[in-house]
């Protein structure tokens, strides 16, 4: 396909603001957790991810970008999670024979990769076969 016969895929200005904000949040909850900043990690791990939930519902008609877009809050959560476990302690406290707190966000990680891999293994072949999908 020419750039001219491109589908296009359109994000209303006002949803690209609220992914680049989005952005932000992310690196400075990162950041504070890096430096154990752990009132401003812990602030901003609620802006992350409720605007990563919000981004969600919004893609909702799309599975592609919704998969995707699950997978996302899933990793905020898993993240968040990991974070507040080492900023409160219990990151490295015995839960079950191997597992400890820390190994818990495995949960979370794995519900988002399991959606992913549910959305390229089912919807995506029948997507590219409909030609319905955004990278065709």
């Amino acid at each position: 396909m020419n750039q001219a016969n491109e589908r296009q895929y359109i994000i209303p200005a006002r949803y690209r603001r609220m992914e680049n904000m989005h952005i932000v949040f992310w690196l400075v909850k990162d950041i504070s957790w890096c430096l154990i900043w752990r009132e401003l990690g812990l602030a901003m791990f609620i802006p992350t991810l409720t605007i990563a939930i919000i981004i969600a519902w919004r893609t909702r008609s799309i599975k592609a970008e919704l998969a995707h877009n699950l997978a996302i809050a899933f990793w905020i959560s898993a993240n968040g999670y990991w974070m507040v476990s080492e900023f409160f302690g219990f990151d490295e406290y015995i839960v079950w024979a191997w597992v400890t707190g820390k190994h818990l966000a495995l949960i979370p990680f794995f519900i988002g990769l399991f959606i992913l891999l549910f959305y390229y293994a089912i919807h995506f072949p029948k997507e590219l076969k409909a030609g319905k999908t955004i990278a065709t």
